[in-house]
């Protein structure tokens, strides 16, 4: 952690006419925000950082990502989740990588989120084909040598693709019956030793920087033995809980053929594991009654537009979710199911998918709205107290952005100018935890043009094998497409997507 001196900034104020305030200096010290006024004297041996007017803004939380596929932007087509899940994160030996090929995609986030201001990540992180102690480490020192804040957890499903998804013990062919109805190798005691190594080794990791959470993945994914061991280590921990629900039709459909007419939120509830630690993960097939128990729970929501637009998911009930006092935060999801790893595309995508969701404007959400998400939301998501504020005491994750940029040229409305118009360009100075480790376009915290160098030859090099990955999934691709047609023609009393009919 560092001390230093912003002198001359506008900070952040949505509730300001302007949407800042006047010019003024904050101090950081012990890396947390110490001090807001005019004339602050800087601490010794601060650096004094000249603001020149311009805006200083909480960090960006990255509140739901897959950082296992950072090195596969642009391998797939649009597809259905359950399509696309085939040639994302198949459990094959092809595709185990090396600790350091880890380190490295895990360090392309990393470069990609602090250039644009995001300084801090929730790592729903999944390894294929397994996680090991030696992978999971070389994730959590990707982070922590970055310099930026995370929250790491391990998305290990415990069941087969038969308990997991419907029609499929009824549609796949012989053949394929056998290994469709295997476990993953891991059982619960396996990644429950994992979770210890995960939480022993890192969780409040470098200076705090680092923390862990558990992931269910999915409810349908795990046994409910297991989900409530999580549950319990979250507890003891105060960890969050990551779960993701009720993404696609078909996983609404699921609910209806495994679980006794039970929405998996539902589901959840009645094994009373919906609690406030819990991340309710896209969450668009959900009903008023499933939203009223998250926000009876006091859980929270990762919105993730434009990962749902990318695989056809659906749009998010926001609005009704918000009336709710439902907690909202943003997320990239992945680099495959986005294409980069900027929550400020995510932000100005997540402003107008909602204008589809009826013809009343007072019901879509605002600029503020979206950038709260985008800020205290993901704080809130992930525990961490005033993260994604400018709270006296809140840590010192900042960004400072100029003013005098295209983006902001002429300045009409300063907030809506940060949802709508800037896509990280604008952003001078990263800060995390008073350290600065992005500056003038580049991360400083690490040697950005070695890592890259090194990245470009290693993920070139094995690009055959994940062309050699896709090719093992084939005879799976008209199975999984059966199961999402038949699911397609369900009517599930809701609508989320333009659909036949309505064009």
């Amino acid at each position: 952690m560092s001390d230093a001196l912003f002198r001359n900034v506008r900070l952040l104020d949505p509730a300001h006419p302007e949407g800042m305030t006047s010019p003024c200096d904050l101090r950081v010290e012990g890396g947390v925000i110490a001090a807001i006024g005019d004339g602050l004297a800087a601490p010794d041996g601060a650096r004094v950082i000249e603001g020149r007017g311009d805006l200083l803004m909480p960090g960006l939380v990255n509140a739901h990502f897959h950082s296992s596929v950072n090195h596969m932007k642009g391998r797939l087509p649009c597809l259905p989740l359950e399509l696309f899940m085939l040639y994302e994160s198949p459990a094959l030996e092809t595709l185990r990588p090396t600790p350091r090929q880890a380190y490295l995609r895990t360090m392309l986030g990393c470069i990609e989120m602090l250039r644009n201001g995001t300084t801090a990540v929730m790592d729903d992180c999944f390894f294929v084909p397994e996680p090991t102690p030696e992978i999971i480490d070389a994730v959590a020192q990707a982070y922590a040598d970055s310099g930026i804040r995370a929250t790491l957890a391990l998305d290990e499903p415990e069941l087969s693709e038969i308990e997991k998804l419907p029609f499929l013990a009824e549609l796949a062919p012989p053949h394929l019956q056998g290994a469709l109805a295997r476990r993953p190798r891991l059982k619960a005691p396996d990644l429950l030793a994992l979770y210890d190594h995960l939480i022993t080794r890192w969780h409040c990791a470098a200076e705090g920087r680092i923390g862990a959470a558990v992931s269910c993945s999915a409810p349908q994914r795990v046994s409910p033995e297991y989900f409530a061991e999580l549950d319990a280590l979250s507890r003891a921990h105060d960890l969050p809980v990551l779960a993701h629900m009720l993404e696609t039709r078909l996983q609404r459909v699921l609910g209806h053929e495994s679980f006794g007419g039970r929405s998996l939120v539902r589901y959840t509830h009645d094994l009373g594991l919906l609690s406030a630690r819990m991340q309710v993960i896209h969450a668009i097939w959900v009903d008023a009654a499933d939203l009223d128990l998250i926000a009876d729970a006091g859980a929270t929501v990762a919105h993730n537009p434009i990962s749902n637009l990318r695989l056809g998911s659906g749009v998010m009930p926001l609005r009704e979710m918000l009336d709710r006092g439902i907690s909202v935060s943003l997320g990239v999801d992945e680099a495959i199911a986005d294409d980069a790893v900027n929550l400020w595309s995510v932000m100005k995508t997540a402003g107008m998918i909602h204008t589809l969701s009826g013809d009343d404007p007072d019901r879509w959400p605002t600029a503020g709205e979206v950038l709260r998400a985008a800020t205290e939301g993901g704080g809130l998501a992930m525990r961490r107290p005033g993260l994604g504020t400018l709270a006296l005491g809140a840590p010192a994750d900042l960004n400072l952005v100029d003013l005098s940029s295209l983006a902001f040229l002429p300045l009409n409305d300063l907030v809506r100018q940060l949802v709508h118009v800037e896509q990280g360009g604008s952003v001078r100075l990263t800060m995390v935890a008073g350290r600065v480790v992005a500056e003038k376009g580049r991360v400083v915290s690490v040697d950005e043009t070695a890592l890259l160098a090194e990245a470009r030859e290693v993920f070139a090099g094995i690009a055959p094998v994940l062309r050699r990955a896709a090719a093992e999934v084939a005879d799976l691709l008209p199975v999984y497409r059966a199961i999402h047609d038949r699911a397609a023609a369900r009517d599930v009393g809701m609508r989320r997507k333009l659909e036949k009919g309505l064009l």
